[in-house]
């Protein structure tokens, strides 16, 4: 399989990458951060020009690509920029919709997440698993449609989203993948209450409590004969795109770590020509390359229509970039001593990041028992 970029896709990085460096320093993201809207909008609107969106969409519905190499493109390069404006809504919302059923809001969602609207994914709930069928939200039809009854748990951008994609449940039992379903629900709707906060990465997220929320009939965005792998689909991209924005945030901190080495004297020489460190540097550049090829794994079975091996290949990324992404973080701080854990040093920041992608859409712990659950049934297939 070929794993190189090709010229849109490179095209692409390096224009993003030209623009974060330009016109993206750690102080800009910090005031985005800080803002009420919880990002730049100028930056959101760049990057929607520049075709971020764009390259997160499949070409059936207007986009540029969608695939499992043009979300690494993408991602990797915000994680290298440690960008906080709302990409991942705008993939896992998108790809939904690009596999949810006909209706009347389906394209016109589309075209709206294409030319910059801020959505996002209203999926887990407080206190439940992180399975993706473990929903306990209710759906029930009424006379005029149907009525939202539920709460949903630390949405990315929810609070500055103009709507969410939130799955519910119709019938079955807690887990089972029967009888889910996903809606649009806009943000003008009656019955949600938002509680919108800021994480300790900086990035921003909010709490939804949906309370006998009334939505009209063809909210109902996919039915239950196509929620479950649908829902499957999007987390799946979700969780590949947090894997490459650990890998490029992973590289941005090494990078940091190996100019410190080179320029920090002691002794009259860099700390970078003592052995030991030497040896612990191997080891994080080690641990970058691992990333990488879990990543492009990852991305590689995105696209190749077996989803047990998408899966598999993806709780193994999450899992590596987890590991890597914590041990890396630690040790470059430790490397650049009492300074690392400062705020006005880049590295803390990149830390933090690291540490929440571990925990966003599953941790290191969930993700190694599903591969290996995953790995199981392969061998069982035969």
């Amino acid at each position: 399989m070929d794993f190189s970029l090709t010229d849109d896709q490179r095209m692409l990085a390096d224009s993003l990458q030209r623009y974060l460096a330009q016109r993206y320093p750690l102080a800009r993201r910090h005031a985005a951060s800080a803002s009420p809207l919880g990002y730049d909008a100028q930056v959101w609107r760049d990057l929607v020009e520049l075709g971020a969106v764009a390259a997160l969409l499949p070409p059936e519905v207007d986009g540029l690509g969608g695939g499992g190499f043009d979300i690494m493109t993408v991602f990797e390069c915000v994680g290298r920029a440690l960008v906080v404006e709302p990409l991942l809504g705008s993939l896992v919302v998108g790809q939904m919709l690009a596999h949810a059923d006909a209706s009347a809001l389906r394209d016109p969602l589309l075209v709206d997440i294409a030319q910059g609207a801020v959505v996002a994914l209203a999926h887990h709930e407080p206190d439940g698993p992180v399975e993706p069928t473990a929903i306990a939200t209710t759906a029930q039809r009424d006379a005029g449609g149907w009525v939202l009854d539920g709460h949903k748990a630390v949405v990315p951008h929810g609070g500055q989203a103009s709507g969410w994609l939130v799955s519910a449940r119709l019938g079955g039992g807690a887990r089972d993948a029967e009888g889910l379903a996903l809606f649009w629900v806009p943000r003008s709707a009656p019955g949600v209450t938002v509680r919108a906060y800021r994480r300790v990465d900086g990035g921003a997220a909010a709490d939804l409590v949906l309370s006998a929320v009334p939505l009209p009939i063809d909210a109902r965005v996919v039915g239950p004969a196509h929620a479950a792998p649908v829902l499957a689909h999007g987390l799946a991209c979700g969780t590949l795109a947090l894997c490459a924005e650990g890998l490029g945030a992973m590289e941005a901190a090494f990078a940091m770590t190996r100019e410190y080495l080179q320029t920090r004297r002691q002794f009259g020489r860099p700390i970078g020509s003592f052995q030991a460190l030497q040896h612990r540097a191997v080891d994080l550049w080690m641990a970058v390359q691992q990333a990488r090829s879990a990543v492009i794994n990852a991305a590689a079975a995105l696209d190749d229509g077996d989803t047990h091996e998408r899966d598999r290949r993806i709780a193994a990324a999450k899992v590596t970039i987890g590991r890597s992404g914590i041990q890396l973080a630690e040790e470059s701080i430790q490397l650049h001593g009492g300074m690392g854990m400062t705020w006005e040093l880049p590295l803390a920041h990149y830390a933090k990041r690291l540490v929440m992608i571990d925990h966003e859409y599953g941790d290191e712990d969930h993700h190694l028992a599903r591969f290996m659950a995953l790995s199981r049934e392969r061998e069982a297939r035969g």
